[in-house]
């Protein structure tokens, strides 16, 4: 699928970038900008990882399944659907990941308490990173929900719900992981006036 000989290859030094399918679009194009994101947030859950795995073996497992299944949402989102046939079979996000995704929320939440407050960034290593990736993965949707709404792009339902779905993980994940480890970082409105 993917040979890389040379890293740098010059093409880009006009300001813009290849989409899979070949044609050339600026560095600032909104599909670009939402592919980028996709992999901004998959560095943060990487970051996430590095304490995931002390912590919780089995959440760092989901978390691995998420990182491929980022690199198909960015496969997916650089090959854009023309309604044209291509010569191969595109990469696209499908329900199963979804479906999968949502499973793993509510193993990970059946364990926890109800909130009865917000929750601030914090607690464990792992868990400040996913709070982090959460809001990477949140200005992610944004980006391909403008995308799928701007006149001649499409974005797939399945994306769309991929990465909805992928900051409740997240967010539900760094929950997890602090309840093992004495509790979340509660907000208490005022506390500090």
């Amino acid at each position: 699928m993917v040979k890389l000989n040379r890293i740098y290859t010059r093409t880009g030094d006009n300001g813009t970038t290849g989409l899979a399918t070949g044609p050339r679009r600026p560095k600032y194009d909104l599909r670009i900008a939402a592919y980028g994101t996709v992999d901004e947030t998959n560095a943060c859950v990487g970051l996430a990882r590095l304490h995931a795995a002390t912590e919780d073996g089995e959440v760092d497992a989901m978390l691995g399944r998420i990182a491929n299944d980022l690199f198909d949402l960015g496969a997916d989102l650089s090959t854009p659907d023309t309604g044209e046939p291509l010569a191969y079979e595109p990469l696209r996000i499908v329900q199963a990941q979804v479906d999968r995704l949502e499973a793993e929320i509510d193993q990970l939440n059946a364990a926890l308490a109800p909130l009865r407050s917000f929750v601030l960034p914090g607690g464990t290593p792992s868990a400040a990173y996913l709070h982090l990736a959460r809001t990477v993965s949140r200005r992610a949707e944004r980006l391909m929900v403008e995308l799928a709404q701007t006149e001649g792009e499409r974005v797939s339902a399945p994306a769309l719900k991929y990465i909805n779905r992928l900051s409740d993980f997240l967010f539900v994940a760094s929950r997890f992981l602090n309840a093992r480890a004495g509790g979340d970082v509660l907000w208490v409105p005022g506390q500090n006036r």
